[in-house]
């Protein structure tokens, strides 16, 4: 089949990659001038299976009022006007809300650490047969604690991700100094923490351009430059798609057998305009990549801050910090009193916790800091959509909020196994119709 993909970041680039293996003829759309340019372009570089846990849970919501003055809150809702553009963020705000408590808390933790698992042996996969390299570090990541009511909690969470497969372990205060000796610095702040050996850091950005260099040799087009102007819904089922050449301004129609949305925060507007309906909203995170200068103090391992909900990971000889998010339409500046706020609160946190090993300095300061935002697509539940539209020949595969890295390679072959007819052998719900033949959690083949 000839199947276009619409989106380049980290679930584009997976998706065509899955759909190359199974023999389809692939084209992708974006608007950039290359890949992974937007949410894929400067996440934590977290591949955290460990840590797929929903941002809805029963305390989500007092902690939200409790944040909702303060320009450095992990979680932030700035209300937009409900009578215009903002109406989507009240509704999915109130599904938001249903989902706050420990029954729907549970079941979302049980999908996307199904996903999560997947994607990573996806991931390996695809490292394995294409030697990408991307700053890889596979030493596990390390969630710190520095206020004792808060480790006390991490035993729940540990044992509910070990219901599931995942081993998170509680670890003491000697063992998480054994684990990252960098975290010494701060050892009389620490209380314990947790560690998962089998998680990983790299960087998305590279990979995803690197593995799109791979798409290409294999006969992929890539139209790069690109807007998605309108889907042409004809009879029930999508005909074409009308795209405009940004260099050019010319518009053409691009037809296809099957097409694929997978433009992030950006799929539902898209949707919309055809009929489809999904509670996909843009949550601003931030990140801030330093230069390191003490590479012997440097961690080796990707780490969590709980107290600041951001985490750091070694990318090559820069450090990457990431966290915070605001729940408040598609605003990507970086030069309001916010913005900078939150990118000097994360430079003020790295250091702190590792003083001296970074240049930390702001720009007004003679420091190079490479700060940057973008916009994960979150669903209520954080859980993706990835499945068949009820438009003919229409695919959808977006809502990974901030698991985009870590569910990525995972996405996209489930995508290419759906539009081949198989069901992927994991117990996660897929969105819309699947094949008649479907694995059971056991992995069992059983008729649906």
């Amino acid at each position: 089949m000839k199947i276009i993909v619409l989106g380049a970041g980290i679930i584009g680039a997976t998706t065509a990659w899955h759909l190359l293996e199974s023999g389809h003829e692939v084209t992708v759309v974006d608007r950039q001038a290359d890949a992974a340019l937007e949410t894929s372009f400067a996440n934590a570089g977290q591949i955290s299976v460990s840590y797929c846990e929903p941002w809805a849970n029963r305390e989500a919501p007092w902690k939200a009022l409790k944040w909702m003055f303060s320009k450095e809150a992990p979680l932030l809702f700035r209300p937009q006007n409900p009578f215009g553009k903002g109406f989507a963020q009240y509704t999915w705000g109130l599904e938001f809300l249903a989902n706050c408590n420990d029954t729907a808390f549970e079941r979302n933790v049980q999908q996307l650490v199904a996903l999560g698992s997947y994607s990573h042996t996806a991931l390996k996969d695809i490292v394995a047969a294409t030697g990408i390299e991307f700053n890889r570090l596979e030493r596990g990541i390390a969630h710190y604690y520095t206020d004792q009511k808060s480790f006390d909690s991490a035993a729940s969470a540990a044992a509910l991700m070990g219901k599931y497969g995942v081993n998170r372990r509680v670890v003491g205060k000697e063992e998480l100094l054994q684990i990252e000796p960098a975290l010494r610095q701060i050892g009389d702040q620490l209380v314990g923490g947790t560690f998962t050996a089998s998680d990983e850091s790299g960087d998305a950005r590279i990979f995803t351009q690197e593995l799109v260099k791979r798409c290409q040799a294999r006969g992929a087009q890539f139209l790069w430059n690109h807007d998605v102007l309108q889907l042409d819904s004809t009879g029930g089922a999508i005909q074409s798609v009308l795209v405009c050449d940004r260099d050019t301004g010319l518009s053409r129609n691009l037809h296809a057998d099957q097409y694929v949305v997978a433009m992030g925060s950006y799929s539902a507007p898209l949707l919309r305009t055809v009929g489809v309906k999904l509670p996909i909203y843009p949550g601003k995170g931030y990140s801030a990549t330093f230069k390191i200068l003490r590479p012997e103090l440097a961690p080796m391992v990707s780490m969590l801050d709980d107290s600041v909900k951001c985490a750091m990971s070694r990318l090559g000889d820069t450090l990457r910090i990431a966290g915070t998010i605001e729940v408040g339409g598609y605003d990507l500046s970086l030069d309001t009193d916010l913005a900078r706020a939150r990118c000097r609160m994360l430079a003020r946190r790295v250091e702190e916790v590792l003083p001296g090993v970074c240049d930390t300095r702001l720009p007004e300061q003679g420091g190079d800091p490479q700060f940057w935002t973008g916009l994960r697509p979150a669903t209520p539940t954080n859980i993706p959509y990835i499945g068949k539209t009820a438009v003919g020949k229409l695919w959808v595969n977006a809502g990974h909020g901030t698991l985009g890295w870590t569910h990525g390679a995972g996405s996209g072959k489930a995508m290419a196994e759906l539009i081949c007819g198989h069901r992927p052998d994991m117990a996660f719900n897929f969105y819309g119709p699947v094949p008649e033949k479907v694995w059971s959690p056991a992995g069992k083949l059983k008729a649906a």
